[in-house]
């Protein structure tokens, strides 16, 4: 029976990091895509411009951990889970933590004069502050059932 429970966990784990992976590289694509576009027509926007430069460097950021994450991933009896669930709580509210430096950026972006590229980087981080936390709740409520 404690096989069966591992293999859910380990499943899950994997399904988890895959869609993190998933998601560092569709970052980095959507990056660099509009990037070349910003570059190609020449516009001069600080905040698109900021907000790729972000994007592909988070999506690069997360996609190095989900892949150095993948090779740890191993069955686990119940003190590795519970080990595992309080990790996750943690990157939880690290999540928490980065949509709110995002919101910061921007607030102070908005009060400094418009200064676009705050403005820019800091929308480019509370997307991906909210797509990890969205993949990391989820896969909290697999691993806590």
């Amino acid at each position: 029976m404690r096989r069966v429970w591992a293999d859910v966990i380990l499943s899950a784990e994997r399904q988890y990091l895959l869609r993190v992976l998933g998601w560092g590289a569709l970052s980095i694509l959507l990056g660099t895509a509009l990037v070349v576009l910003l570059a190609a027509r020449r516009i001069r926007s600080p905040l698109l411009t900021h907000f790729a430069l972000q994007t592909v460097a988070w999506g690069a950021v997360i996609a190095l951990i989900a892949g150095a994450a993948w090779s740890g991933v191993h069955l686990r009896d119940v003190g590795g889970a519970a080990r595992l669930e309080r990790l996750l709580w943690m990157r939880i509210g690290l999540d928490v933590g980065l949509v709110g430096v995002g919101a910061t950026l921007i607030f102070t972006g908005r009060t400094t004069g418009r200064r676009m590229h705050f403005i820019g980087a800091g929308v480019a981080i509370v997307v991906q502050g909210m797509a990890l936390l969205l993949l990391d709740l989820q896969f909290a409520g697999m691993v806590s059932r």
